[in-house]
């Protein structure tokens, strides 16, 4: 274990942090820092701060928008053990398997084959990208995990949570990088927002077979819990906290249930600290 607490940088959302916590990448981190058991407390970093933070610490961007230009993001984690400053959440997950092999509940990547791909039209976020690694089955399916929800994330931007002090500076960011004239552009009513729900039910169905092949379930092992499961499971915190609760609830039946199942089963490695 850490000699010290790690940091563990995320984006602040509206108060209560605890129910508000919306943004997927960090809750990847957040699952696996809890699933490994490594003490951390977190830094809550207003979305408009965030690349004048990641730049203080002189973590470079990983990601980048389609011009060239850099996307900073986070999460970010600080370990004062090993003087270790690690700025994506695949490479968090890897870096705490690596650095902290037997603590919590585990291995993080246990070997499967997790045979999922997503065909995606363009978008405008920067995803995660493939990278070398030594959990190939495990990037592959982060990428487009990333990618399948990406695609639909449309449903959730109205009801993002975001801390009211930042709320209208935060709004703009999204609507430069998408190039609308405004907020209200993203909102997604009646049967275009119909539309993009069948979309996401369809493109989860494809996904949710995956998770049906172990009837023990919830989890795609059966039983046994792995990072590919917090990815998922970290998407889904996000569509708990910006969706209507109408809509959620419908998402957590679709398939059988197999995503409700899977949200609930993760509460375990969900607390915010």
């Amino acid at each position: 274990m850490p000699s010290s607490p790690l940091v563990f940088y995320d984006i602040a959302p509206r108060p209560p942090v605890e129910k508000n916590c919306y943004a997927p990448n960090p809750w990847k981190a957040r699952l696996a820092l809890n699933f490994k058991g490594v003490p951390y407390s977190t830094s809550w970093v207003a979305l408009p701060d965030v690349a004048k933070v990641r730049s203080s610490l002189n973590v470079p961007a990983c990601r980048k928008f389609a011009d060239g230009t850099d996307f900073f993001t986070l999460p970010i984690i600080q370990d004062p053990t090993t003087s270790a400053l690690v700025g994506d959440s695949f490479d968090i997950a890897v870096y705490l398997q690596k650095t902290y092999p037997d603590s919590g509940a585990g291995d993080l990547f246990p070997p499967q084959t997790i045979d999922y791909v997503f065909s995606h039209p363009t978008i405008l976020i920067p995803l995660s990208e493939c990278r070398d690694s030594g959990f190939p089955e495990y990037a592959k399916f982060n990428m487009n995990v990333d990618a399948a929800f990406t695609a639909h994330v449309q449903l959730a931007l109205q009801g993002m949570p975001f801390d009211p002090a930042t709320a209208e500076t935060s709004q703009a960011e999204f609507v430069r990088r998408a190039g609308v004239t405004g907020w209200d552009d993203f909102a997604l009513v009646g049967e275009a927002r119909q539309k993009v729900k069948d979309s996401f039910r369809e493109t989860l169905g494809g996904l949710g077979q995956l998770f049906a092949r172990d009837p023990s379930g919830p989890f795609l092992l059966g039983t046994r819990v792995s990072y590919a499961d917090l990815i998922v499971g970290a998407w889904l915190r996000m569509m708990h906290a910006t969706l209507p609760e109408s809509e959620w609830e419908e998402l957590a039946h679709w398939h059988g249930g197999l995503f409700g199942r899977l949200h609930d089963a993760l509460e375990v490695y969900a607390e915010v600290k």
